[in-house]
């Protein structure tokens, strides 16, 4: 990953709560082979599963090296949010963004206990914030082996981490807060989550 050092995080356990924060990853693999899948923090390793025709496990072998490429919200930079813009015009468009990276090594899990542990780790995750949360305990036993009997369990043991948090550093704070400002003001979400980030890393009086 390309990361300028005023756009590394400061904080080292930001990226671990990117990770937590936005946890669908891009899994790619030797050969490029790449999927999309949920993976969980556990135990220094990410855990997560893949559908068994999926054949992203049959062409990478256990400890073959594997990058989980995790993107948080992004959003488009307008020359006009700058201050600067006014000032003398050398301005130019970006896209403020949050990336982690992650390398290690993958481990394909085939196993019905390994499975359920993934799959109860991810549900009892995400269901957390539910009215009425599900279980995988809610489901009938047989209906469970069943759906177990098509996933991969997967390990990625946790080697090395890169964070890149763009948001508009190498900026002036008057051009930051005009950031802020301006995305905060847009009706999408991307633009909004970052507006929320920048306030809470580099907050001012506006």
């Amino acid at each position: 990953m390309y990361r300028p050092p005023h756009f590394r995080p400061g904080d080292e356990a930001a990226a671990g709560e990117a990770i937590d924060a936005w946890p669908l990853a891009l899994l790619v693999t030797g050969g490029l082979e790449a999927t999309h899948v949920p993976l969980l923090r556990v135990e220094g390793a990410l855990v997560g599963h893949i559908a068994r025709p999926n054949a992203h496990w049959q062409q990478a072998e256990d400890g073959a090296p594997a990058l989980a490429a995790f993107l948080g919200p992004s959003a488009y930079v307008s020359p006009g949010f700058y201050a600067t813009k006014a000032e003398h015009g050398r301005v130019v468009p970006t896209w403020n963004y949050v990336a982690v990276h992650v390398r290690g090594r993958v481990t394909w899990l085939h196993g019905a206990d390994a499975k359920r542990r993934i799959v109860r780790a991810l549900t009892d995750r995400f269901e957390a914030g539910e009215a009425k949360p599900w279980s995988i305990d809610d489901a009938p036993a047989d209906y469970i082996e069943a759906m177990l009997g098509g996933i991969v369990g997967l390990s990625l043991s946790i080697e090395s981490v890169e964070a890149q948090f763009k948001l508009s550093q190498n900026r002036t704070e008057d051009d930051r807060s005009g950031v802020e400002l301006g995305l905060a003001a847009r009706e999408d979400s991307g633009s909004r989550a970052i507006a929320r980030l920048m306030r809470r890393h580099f907050p001012f009086e506006g």
